[in-house]
């Protein structure tokens, strides 16, 4: 770990474990964003495994349409990582931190159900909002498979209040990135690192 602070005071409260609702309880003063989509798949437990290790090895931020640059190829607890959007030279990195991660609990081999995995990070300098993101795949008792976005964030800075609009709508625009990338990861569509 580098050492270098987050970029807010407010930090953990995305680290939500199964069945701890996300709704509610987050720190005041900044926006907040939950997304939340069922997927159906042939086999949901499969599709889960698929999923998870797919937000784990950093494949949903890639098939996002993200350059990821990561101290390790999973995310883990400390590791710092940088995404980055923007076409050649012109990309705009998004440097942060991994504050919780959580994979899979098997038995068996098997995903029990209701279960959270996934992970969430902390910005660090650079990043243009101040803030936390967490990704959940979650298998339900009656075996549904949920992807889930929780994320609360504000400005970095005064000039990135200015440019509050785009700031909101490139979000959104990543956000629907992460629901398709992460339809294609529980579907098999879209290769992951390993499962």
């Amino acid at each position: 770990m580098s050492g270098r602070q987050l970029t807010y005071t407010d930090a953990g409260f995305t680290e939500r474990p199964y069945p701890q609702a996300l709704e509610g309880g987050w720190p005041e003063g900044y926006r907040v964003v939950l997304r939340s989509e069922v997927f159906d798949v042939p086999d949901p437990a499969e599709g889960y495994l698929r999923l998870a290790d797919g937000l784990l090895c950093w494949d949903l931020h890639r098939g996002s349409g993200l350059r990821v640059a990561a101290d390790t190829p999973r995310a883990a607890s400390g590791v710092e990582m940088a995404s980055g959007v923007g076409l050649g030279p012109l990309r705009w990195q998004a440097p942060c931190r991994v504050l919780w991660s959580a994979g899979p609990v098997l038995d068996g081999g098997v995903p029990v159900p209701r279960q959270r995995a996934g992970f969430g990070y902390g910005t660090l300098r650079g990043h243009p909002v101040a803030g936390e993101e967490g990704f959940y795949a979650e298998l339900t008792p009656d075996g549904q498979l949920f992807f889930r976005v929780a994320a609360y964030s504000r400005p970095a800075n005064r000039f990135m209040a200015l440019g509050s609009p785009v700031s909101r709508w490139t979000q959104e625009l990543i956000t629907r990135r992460y629901f398709r990338a992460a339809r294609r990861l529980a579907a098999g569509e879209l290769p992951a690192s390993r499962y």
